[in-house]
This record gives C-alpha cells, structure tokens and sequence, in this order.
C-alpha cells in the first residue's frame, strides 16, 4: 500500500520529445504527497486516476510535459472515485496542458470531486486551464449521445497566473448527462503571448456556469461556439505513445 506515502525534493528526468510518458502516476491511494520536487517528462508530470484521496502536489515545477492530470477517468469500468485533489503554489513551464481534467464519453457512473489547484504559475503553456469531458482519441465515439458519467463537482481554481501559447487559456467541456458543479474562478490572470494575430487570451464554457470570484482574466465562457471547437480538435490531436517511465502506482 502507498497510503501516507511522501515524495520529498524528488527530480525526474525524463526526455521531452518522448510523448505519454507520465513522470509520476498515482492512484488508488489515499494522503499521498509530492513535495518540492522537479519533473521533466514528455507525458504528464503528474498522472492522477482512479481511487486518488487526499493527494497533496505542493512546491512542485512542471515542464517539459503535459502538467498535473486528474485522468482519463471512466476508461474502465467499476474505478473508485477521485476525491481531494490539493494542487499548490507550483510552476508549470513550456508544457503542452497545464491543469487538467479528463474524462472518457460514454463511461460507467464516476465521481471527481474536491479538485483544488491554488496559487500556481504558468509559463508558455499551451492549454493552461482545461476540464475535458469529451476526450475521444480515436473519435470513435460521440459525446452528444453517449456523454460521460463520470461526475466533477467542487473544482477550484485560485490564483492562477501566467501565460499562454495558445489562445484557448480556459476551457471547460463539461458532460451533458452529468454537468459540472460548483466550478470556482478565483483571481486568475492568464495572458496569451503567442503569434496568432486576432483577439487575445478567450475562455470557452460548455455544460457549466462556474462561480466567478475577484478578477477573473480572460473572463470566463465568452468564447464563440467555433473558437470551442477549434480548442477542443487542436487538444484532442493524440502522439505515439513513448517508452521512458517512473511511476509511483497502487493500481
């Protein structure tokens, strides 16, 4: 068992170019904590699935990689819910995702909840902020139809700030059988700095009215339905899976 199991000043290594190599994956544990530690990996810093209680990421760099994930959640059937997620005072640089939720369509019943990411510090990161509920990489499936089940309650996030790559710095596509609830934005302050000309930084909202709290930047769901779209093809572009692992796991 990795229950209460800490991870102290921890450095991984790992080759950027190489994609879906988690740099730490957890589940099916309960007060596990990662502590000032350093990773660099090609797939998510940190994997976060099935089972996970009271899980602490705190003081923690990110980049290169695909940031903190909460998922892909639902994939199989009978997963234990996901409940406290406590992510704090981190940095994430040069990644292609920053915080993340993901779950599959047309998955049994779930539960993910109490997902809070405070105080954390983006730097060129593509897709800063993003709550997906329709992750289908094969496109085999059709989230309208066939939503996921899996359900997202009590998500906070406070105190992001930073900049973007990419102009979809938040989005949020929430399940049509299940809607997210109680999404919070609290002070947030993200800015795009890529090269694409047009607007600037947008937010686009789908399944969900999140809860605005202070200054909210970019203001939340103003996206128009084709800026969503285009977000959730150019996120949903999938890469050979690589080989370079380190994994901290009680499946």
């Amino acid at each position: 068992m990795c229950d209460n199991t800490v991870l102290e000043k921890v450095t991984i290594d790992g080759p950027g170019e190489i994609p879906n190599t988690d740099g730490i994956s957890v589940s099916r544990t309960n007060g596990f904590k990662i502590l000032e530690s350093i990773i660099k990996t090609g797939g998510p810093c940190i994997k976060i699935g099935d089972g996970s209680k009271n899980l602490h990421i705190e003081g923690t760099s990110c980049g290169p990689g695909r940031g903190f994930s909460v998922g892909n959640l639902g994939e199989l059937p009978k997963e234990q819910p996901v409940d406290g997620i406590f992510v704090k005072g981190c940095t994430i640089s040069n990644t292609e995702d920053g915080l993340r939720v993901r779950t599959w369509p047309g998955s049994p019943p779930g539960i993910a909840t109490r997902l809070h990411f405070e105080d954390v510090i983006m730097e060129n990161v593509r897709n800063p902020i993003f709550i997906d509920q329709e992750y289908c990489p094969e496109s085999k499936c059709n989230p309208e139809t066939n939503s996921s089940r899996v359900k997202i309650s009590d998500v906070l996030f406070k105190g992001i700030r930073g900049t973007s790559s990419t102009k979809d710095v938040m989005t949020f596509l929430c399940s049509k059988a299940v809607p997210c609830e109680q999404v919070v934005l609290q002070d947030i302050d993200l800015k795009y700095e890529g090269s694409e000309g047009g607007p600037g930084a947008i937010s686009g909202c789908k399944n969900v009215q999140p809860k605005v709290v202070g200054k909210v930047e970019p203001k939340p769901c103003t996206a128009p339905p084709d800026a969503l779209k285009k977000a959730k093809k150019e996120r949903g572009k999938q890469t050979k899976k690589g080989t370079y692992h380190f994994t901290t796991n009680n499946a």
